[in-house]
């Protein structure tokens, strides 16, 4: 499998990826604004946000949500930065926020996923996915997960996929028990996957190309945005 560019990035940090319908979502961690792109590519709106160093992004229940990954780095701070790790729930068309809650680490946050009324999220200490009610926000389940820098989300059948950035690799983890079902390793020639998200059966990934202190050479020079293919 590698990765295949097929749209230019509309942000200089494209962190979160996510299709809703024919519009694809994504969240640029340098605005912390969200673009809205239609299935040819084209941007047909921007949606600022309070969310604080953007990463991860999903849409169910009739809101965005976005993972507000702590204090920003790359652009100047605004009264309402925390420099703290939130999931916020947002109006999709106006970006205010609605709710928020806090991550169930503590910490920071990457990756996010809907998935029937419950919200996927990301945990760097411990390395972990866990699943939330996207109601009262209670943890339902978490999965220790032994690979680091997990980022962008993607449900499928009995699975979810998981990008390893760092890595540079994909993995599908069942949603029952966390267990490895599956995994995608690209190449040195491939991107860095980033964001993810799924659409007719098939990976759709953004390389933000942003520096990571200890994770050097895990950037390539550019923003992406493709697909996963054979």
């Amino acid at each position: 499998m590698r990765t295949v560019k097929e749209f230019d990035s509309p942000c200089v940090h494209p962190n979160g990826l996510q299709w809703a319908g024919d519009e694809l979502l994504v969240m640029d961690q340098k605005t912390d604004d969200v673009f809205v792109m239609d299935a040819g590519g084209d941007v047909k709106r921007r949606i600022p946000t309070p969310t604080e160093n953007g990463s991860g992004i999903a849409s169910g229940g009739g809101f965005i949500w976005t993972a507000s990954n702590g204090k920003t780095a790359v652009r100047p701070p605004r009264p309402s930065d925390t420099g703290l790790g939130w999931v916020l729930k947002l109006d999709p068309e106006s970006g205010e926020m609605v709710d928020r809650f806090r991550t169930p680490d503590g910490g920071g946050v990457h990756g996010l996923e809907w998935d029937d009324g419950n919200i996927w999220v990301t945990g760097f200490n411990p390395l972990a996915l866990h699943l939330v009610d996207g109601d009262s926000y209670q943890v339902l389940a978490t999965f220790p997960v032994k690979l680091p820098r997990l980022h962008g989300l993607a449900r499928e059948g009995e699975g979810i996929w998981c990008a390893h950035t760092g890595d540079r690799l994909i993995v599908k983890y069942a949603v029952e028990d966390g267990s490895e079902l599956d995994r995608i390793t690209f190449g040195a020639e491939d991107a860095f996957p980033h964001g993810l998200s799924i659409r007719g059966g098939e990976l759709w990934y953004c390389d933000a190309d942003y520096r990571v202190a200890g994770f050097e050479g895990t950037w390539r020079g550019w923003p992406e945005i493709g697909r996963v293919v054979a």
